[in-house]
């Protein structure tokens, strides 16, 4: 019974004290606890050798504690960041509005603009009726609050490297603010400006690019075309409403300078190639979707058409110039007693700067080629070509966040050989005016007045005015 109790007293002053005493001097403290006890008396040596078995085997020390960071915010980060996987991170572009994803970019871009139009047309008689004239006719004058020449703009890219090749697929949506009526033109109908009607979105751009810098860049898709494409992308009521068009009923884009200096380009099916920069020369080729004619008869064609395109671009101190050259031709092959027929045309045109001054100088010409759009016109009822040209130039001055711009255009269509018809389009022309102020990076205010005349192959002529006052912001 004694040597129960003392065994029992013994563990006890041994647990007491290891409890008190730190983790790391635990092992030597029991032990020595334990020695003292059998040199005492109170445990015998059997007891003692008991407890010395029973003891628990020594912990393995404690760690070092880690030494403390030089830089404790950014040694952390960076290993933290070493164990991130790259492909899973999303970064924001280095320009414009995006983000990259596991090497793949993809970026947002758009427009919306919308404008105030007053229109006061000719008297619509017998002597102003002008077949194809682009200056407005009708009882009375119109107001609209409609868009420009421009529609909305909503641009989708997605682009990437593979395999040591440049990879991009573009996506364009133009959603207008007007409502249409959805007639054979989709989204650019004829205006329906009534309750309950809806606006459209026309789906213009959908390609897709391949390339490297040294080989160039391959496109496939539907885009702008390459003939006459220049005329109008630097021409200044792309950002305005310019001629009107329709006032009463407004679709979702006037006409600008759409058919009073150059024809539209259109956006068309292609297959396109475009060389690298050589000095700052670049061209391009392509075979398009062959286009049947609006006003002709009707076409199934077996060859597509052609186009091509080279640009000049300089700059010495503050003096800048691009200059460009395109070309088009495509066979229309007519059935069930239509004609046949090759329609072509070429332009070319030139963008200079000085410091805040601008001008631009711009000619085009084609047989079969038509007016105001590819192929409209562009022969009479017998199959015959009618030739048509046409030219615009434009100047612009800017001070600060003002622009100060104006422009005057024309194009004529042609009779073909052995053609009497005294109501046909002989010219459409027009003067623009135009006051632009920088209110933002994105936002530009715009006050435009636009005076436009018809003039038929005979007597007929027609003139219209038209305000716009609004406002265009790009993103």
């Amino acid at each position: 019974m004694r040597g129960t109790t003392t065994l029992l007293q013994a563990v006890c002053a041994a647990a007491l004290l290891a409890g008190a005493t730190p983790a790391f001097a635990q092992d030597d403290t029991t032990s020595a606890l334990l020695l003292r006890l059998k040199e005492k008396g109170i445990l015998t040596q059997a007891e003692y050798d008991d407890l010395i078995a029973r003891k628990p085997p020594a912990a393995p020390p404690a760690p070092q504690p880690a030494a403390v960071a030089t830089n404790p915010t950014a040694e952390p980060q960076t290993a933290a960041a070493a164990q991130l996987d790259d492909k899973r991170l999303v970064r924001m572009t280095s320009s414009g509005i995006g983000m990259e994803v596991g090497g793949v970019t993809v970026k947002f871009s758009g427009s919306v603009n919308a404008f105030y139009t007053h229109d006061s047309p000719d008297k619509r008689l017998a002597g102003t009726t002008v077949v194809g004239g682009l200056a407005n006719t009708g009882p009375q004058n119109s107001s609209a609050i409609r868009n420009g020449l421009l529609p909305g703009i909503f641009g989708l890219d997605v682009s990437t490297n593979q395999g040591g090749w440049d990879i991009a697929a573009h996506f364009g949506f133009y959603p207008g603010i007007n409502s249409n009526s959805y007639g054979g033109n989709g989204a650019n109908a004829a205006g329906a400006p009534v309750a309950l009607a809806t606006a459209g979105i026309d789906a213009r751009q959908t390609y897709m690019t391949i390339g490297k810098p040294h080989l160039g860049t391959f496109k496939l898709g539907r885009d702008i075309g390459l003939f006459g494409s220049d005329a109008i992308l630097n021409d200044i009521t792309l950002l305005s409403v310019g001629t009107p068009g329709s006032n009463a009923g407004p679709s979702n884009t006037s006409l600008g300078r759409i058919g009073i200096g150059y024809n539209y380009t259109d956006f068309q099916p292609q297959i396109t190639y475009t060389t690298p920069v050589f000095g700052g020369f670049q061209a391009s080729a392509g075979i398009f979707q062959p286009l049947s004619t609006l006003t002709g008869g009707a076409e199934v064609n077996g060859t597509p058409g052609f186009q091509g395109k080279v640009t000049y671009d300089f700059k010495a101190d503050t003096f800048t110039g691009h200059l460009w050259a395109s070309g088009i031709t495509q066979k229309h092959d007519g059935f069930a007693g239509a004609p046949s027929y090759t329609g072509s045309g070429f332009d070319v045109g030139g963008k200079l700067g000085y410091g805040p001054l601008n001008v631009l100088g711009y000619y085009y010409g084609g047989s079969g080629l038509g007016t105001t759009a590819l192929f409209v016109f562009s022969t009479d009822a017998l199959g015959r070509k009618r030739d048509s040209s046409g030219f615009y130039g434009q100047a612009s001055l800017t001070f600060d966040k003002f622009t100060v711009a104006g422009s005057y255009g024309q194009s004529k269509l042609d009779l073909a050989r052995g053609e009497v018809n005294p109501t046909l389009l002989d010219k459409n022309s027009s003067w623009v005016g135009q006051l632009r102020y920088g209110l933002t990076s994105w936002v530009t205010l715009l006050a435009e007045y636009i005076h436009t005349k018809a003039e038929a192959q005979g007597p007929n002529e027609a003139k219209s005015n038209t305000v716009s006052v609004g406002s265009i912001l790009f993103f």
